[in-house]
This record gives C-alpha cells, structure tokens and sequence, in this order.
C-alpha cells in the first residue's frame, strides 16, 4: 500500500520539481538580463561621455537597449516567460527605483539656487502643471469632438492630461551639466521635474476618484488637497532630516568601531522618510526630497569623515544604478507590452497638444513671476525657451499611463498607453539628443551666459544670497532710487532664512559653526552635480 502511495505520488513530485526548475530558470535569464544590460548601459554611457557625443544621452542609450533586447525577447520563443520576472510594475518603481534617485536629487542640490528660486520653482510645478493638464485634457477632449482624435470621456481626458504633465529631464540635465549651463536655469528645470511629480500624481488620483465616484465636488477639492499634501510632505521630510541630525550629533557614533552603525543609520532614515509619508497618504517624493536636502545641510557635518564618505559613494552609486535600471526597465516594457495602434491620429496630435500645453505653461508663469519681480531679477525669454524645450516625459509618466490601463475601459488605457509610450520614446530621443544644439542656439552656455558670473558678483558683494539674480535687462534704470529700494527690500527679504539658518538653526543641529557648514554650500557647481546618466561613474563630495 505505501509502495503504490508512494508510486502514485512520484509523477505529481517530479511534474512540480519540473515546474519549479522551468520557473528558476526563467528567472535566472531574466536576471542575467537585467544585468547585462545594465553593464552594457555603463559602458555605452561611458563611450558616449569620451566621446562627447551628446546625440545619443546616456539616458537614450539605455532606453534603447532596453527597447531592443526586448523586441528581441518579444519574437523569440522566451518572451513569455522572461516577462514573469521582467515587467514594468507601477509598484517596484514607486517603492524601491524612485526613493533613491530623488533622495540623490534632494541630497546633491545646492541650497541656495533652488531656495533662492523657490517661488518660480512653485509656480511652474503647481500653477504650470495645473495648466498644462487642463490644456492637454480639453484639448483632447475638443479633438475628440471634432472627431480628428478618439473620442473619450472628459474625465479621461483629464486623466491623460494629469498623467502626462509629469516631466522627468534626466537626459536634459545631464547635457545642462556637460556644457556648463547656469545654475539658476538647472535650478528650475530640476526643481519643477521633482516637484511636479507629486503635482501629476495628485491629479491623476483626484480626477480617477471622480470618474469613480461621479462627483464634481471633488473638481473643486483638487487644489485644496494638493496643498495639504505637499505641506504636509514637506514638513515630515523635513521633520526627518532633523531628527536624522539630532540622533547624530547626540549620539556619538563618529568612533571608529561604530562607523558601520553610522552610516547603516544614515542609509534608513531617507527610506524611512519615503515610507513614512506614503503611509500616512501624503507623497513619499516630496518628503524624501526635503529629507535629502535637510541631511546634506545638517546631518552630513555630524557623521566621521569615513562615514561621509562612504554614504556619498553609496547613495551616488544607488542612484545610478536605479536611473539606468529604471530606462531599461522601461524601454524593454515597451517592446514587450502590447500596444493599440488603431488610432494613430491620437497619438499623432497628442504630440503636438502637450507641445501646446507646455508653453502654456512656461510663457504663462514666466509672465507672472516676471510681473512680481524687479527688471533685474525676472526670468529672460531664452530661459523661458530652454525651459519649455525641457519638458520631457519619462517613467513617471509611463507608470501612470501603465496604471490607467487598469483604471480605464477596454480600449481606452490601452490608448492612452500607447499614446504616451510613444511621446515618452520622441521625447527622450529625439528633444534630448538635441538638447546640446538648443543651449548653443539660445546662447546660453560658455561664455555666452552671463548669468551665472552676475550670481557671483551679487554674491561676493553681499555676503549672502540674493535671490534669482539674472542678466540686468533695465541698465538704464540701475542707478534710480526706486530700483535700488527694490533691490534693498529683495535682499533683505532673502537673507532672513540665512541669517535663521547661521545664528539658530546650524548651532542647534550640527556641531559645526556657521561659517564652517557654509562652506559647503557656497559652490553651487560643485553641490549641483547629480546622476547624469549610466557613463557618470565619478565622485563629488
């Protein structure tokens, strides 16, 4: 009886060992893919980079890595089960891709760049995306009335608007930094891509919470909301930071035998940060990002130096293999993900209205913000341009596009997966590899820019930082008393932050002076280099 038990069991145990093997080596394969393009991405980043060939990013390059290894998975007899383990996942990227690269972004910025430009930051990543979603939606929503587009619902329209407002310049910012672009405009175009995220995903849900819930209330609740959020995300990343800081310079780990604690502890509390704002429903970019930006100004100064060291390394290396991994991730989805191409004409003029959509955007807050600014400090037009030909559209964008796929109708996500899968390939591609010629042609590099040496001028003649300091457009009216009140007042206004940051707020979170923790902020080149793409293997500290 247990012989025949036994025998009758063997072929269920063998058909699940069977099993089990196919899916280990499936698995294997699709690591040893994942690594080997990663490895194939940091040498063509490195060839690219050697030979300043600014055509082809670093960040195209892996995308077209990505997108050709999966075309060739996608006719090969493997592509079925290599997909299992080599997907595009809307949660692997919110959880663990996306925390790191913006923590790296948060944690590299040069303070006063962004905070002296804070304002226009805001404006742009709150206002601007605001209008840019609504554009984009009735546009496409008006198309599909005149029936030159699918026609979907304005809700859904409103929809792909939110979604595809998020803009990730990654491939922008790394040539910005090659050829030396002011920091103040690499200010901005970082500033607005970090923050509008949070902006895109807040809109994104409001409008999916209406279409499901069929109230037009929630319409009117979108801005109130997305205040909430973002002050509220600010203040727990900011709340983290400096507790980070506290426990540092309290706690004594700078000793030699407790360096591993150190910087383990160091590592946690961004990760901790993240997960702690999207627990509590606020938005883990925006916390994490603030996170970075408060533990560089103050927690950094309390670790040993072999600790600083060490995490410096360690979060740059993080970052950079989690931005190529997230363009490879992305471009072999795309060439494995079934796609709807019956409707060409959406794809076609979605193009052409998020083109719209973001001069919408930019021309409309520049204007504002240059309203409300002396003639010295006002945002020039060739800015303005550098900064719509910025807006760039990558895994943000992809993941929620990927995300309304299981939100929306048959046929409608797929749509509009297409749609944007097709403006996120154009755009990296195509507006990124001739990102190097734009700058030249807007002459807003080398030594054609001036912006940059009058930041240093202002800033080596006051002492402090002086705001958004741009070319002087009103020569002739420097030397009246009103332009100088102007500018008593901007500076003024704009130094009581330093001023509460070296008499309070360094004492009480480092064990450093003021003049000493300022020293680290003072270059803004050297604090503004960031991942710039799979080739940028080097170290800033």
């Amino acid at each position: 009886m247990a012989t025949g038990l036994a025998l009758a069991a063997a072929p269920h145990v063998a058909s699940v060992t069977g099993s089990g093997t196919v899916e280990e080596q499936a698995a294997g394969v699709g690591i040893l893919l994942q690594i080997s393009m990663l490895v194939l991405s940091f040498v063509l980043g490195h060839i690219l980079r050697r030979r300043k060939f600014y055509y082809i990013p670093e960040a195209s390059g892996s995308l077209l890595i990505g997108m050709i290894v999966g075309g060739l998975a996608n006719i090969s007899n493997t592509q079925k089960s290599i997909r299992r383990w080599f997907n595009f996942r809307e949660d692997f990227f919110l959880l663990f891709l996306l925390p790191p690269i913006i923590f790296q972004s948060g944690f590299s910025l040069a303070p006063k760049p962004f905070f002296s430009n804070f304002d226009a930051i805001i404006t742009f990543a709150i206002l601007g995306t605001f209008i840019a979603s609504i554009v984009t939606g009735l546009l496409v929503y008006l198309g599909g009335l005149l029936y030159i587009v699918y026609r979907l619902p304005l809700v859904e329209c409103m929809m792909f608007g939110a979604l595809v407002s998020a803009t990730d310049p990654v491939t922008v910012l790394s040539i910005f930094q090659e050829l030396g672009t002011d920091t103040n405009l690499y200010a901005l175009v970082f500033g607005e891509s970090v923050l509008n995220d949070a902006v895109a995903i807040s809109l994104y849900r409001s409008m999916a919470s209406m279409r499901t819930h069929h109230s037009g209330k929630n319409f009117f609740l979108v801005i109130l909301r997305f205040l909430e959020n973002f002050v509220g995300s600010m203040s727990s990343g900011i709340g983290v930071g400096l507790i980070s800081a506290l426990l540092f310079k309290y706690a004594a780990l700078g000793v030699e035998n407790l360096h591993n604690l150190e910087s383990c502890l160091f590592v946690l509390f961004p990760y901790f940060s993240y997960m702690l704002a999207e627990g509590i429903g606020l938005s883990g970019i925006i916390s994490i990002l603030f996170t970075g930006i408060v533990m560089k100004r103050y927690t950094f100064s309390n670790l040993s130096d072999d600790s600083q060291r060490f995490t410096a390394r360690f979060f740059h290396l993080l970052s950079s293999l989690a931005e190529a991994f997230v363009f490879i991730y992305m471009g072999f989805d795309i060439a494995i993900e079934r796609q709807s191409w019956s409707h060409i004409g959406f794809i076609f003029f979605s193009i052409i209205f998020i083109l719209v959509a973001r001069a919408a955007n930019v021309f409309s807050c520049a204007y504002i913000l240059n309203l409300a600014r002396p003639p010295h400090c006002q945002i020039p037009r060739q800015y303005q341009q550098a900064l719509w030909y910025s807006g760039l559209r990558g895994a943000m964008a992809f993941a929620l596009a990927l995300q309304s796929v299981h939100d929306l109708p048959d046929g409608h996500g797929e749509t509009i997966f297409t749609a944007t899968t097709s403006i996120v390939v154009l755009t990296v591609l195509l507006i990124g590899g001739s990102t190097g010629t734009m700058l030249e042609a807007l002459q807003v590099v080398g030594d054609s820019n001036r912006y940059c040496q009058l930041y240093e001028l202002q800033e080596s003649s006051n002492g402090n930082d002086t705001g958004y300091t741009g070319q002087n457009y009103d020569e002739g009216a420097s030397t009246s008393s009103k332009f100088r009140s102007k500018l008593r007042d901007l500076r003024r206004s704009t130094s009581s932050f330093a001023l509460l940051d070296r008499n309070y707020l360094t004492p009480i979170f480092t064990s450093q002076n003021g003049d000493c923790n300022d020293n680290t902020t003072e270059s803004p080149n050297e604090e503004l280099t960031i991942f710039r793409g799979p080739g940028d293997l080097e170290v800033h500290d």
